[in-house]
């Protein structure tokens, strides 16, 4: 356990970059940890300048990142990356740009992956029970309804 409690700006600014350069930050990751080290809002805006400056910190990137990465990983679908993206207050702009990153063929073929493994593994005999319990999975990590349902009813 560090038994440091205060930071000067350049021990903050290192330690940060570091931080960064680990993993792909977001904003408000950044400035979190900054509070967290008790830093004043001035040694706040400028560090996260000079990170932002040095190119540690990227937004569109981090928002790319995150895009690809949950879901190669996590298999998410559209609706809940974006939630995601704007809850660490990520721009508009960042987030579409990121969304670009999936290709719809991709896209559709993990979607028809994701139904078809999901329909063997509910074992319920209710042709309609089935169909919600499978269409729920898939709404709560964030794909599309219509296309949701629009591929229940090929398979289903």
């Amino acid at each position: 356990m560090n038994l440091q409690t205060t930071y000067t700006v350049d021990e903050a600014q290192k330690k940060l970059e570091s931080y960064c350069a680990y993993q792909e930050r977001c904003h408000k990751e950044v400035k979190a940890k900054l509070k967290t080290m008790k830093m004043i809002p001035e040694a706040i805006d400028k560090i996260m300048v000079h990170l932002i400056e040095q190119n540690y910190l990227n937004e569109e990137r981090f928002a790319k990142a995150f895009v690809r990465g949950k879901f190669r990983i996590k298999k998410w679908g559209k609706n809940r990356l974006v939630r995601e993206l704007k809850f660490r207050d990520i721009s508009k702009f960042a987030i579409e740009t990121a969304l670009n990153e999936i290709e719809n063929e991709d896209y559709f073929e993990t979607l028809d992956e994701l139904i078809q493994k999901r329909i063997e593994q509910v074992k319920e005999k209710n042709i309609y029970k089935k169909k919600r319990k499978v269409a729920d999975y898939l709404l709560y990590r964030g794909w599309e309804s219509h296309l949701v349902y629009e591929k229940l009813n090929e398979y289903l």
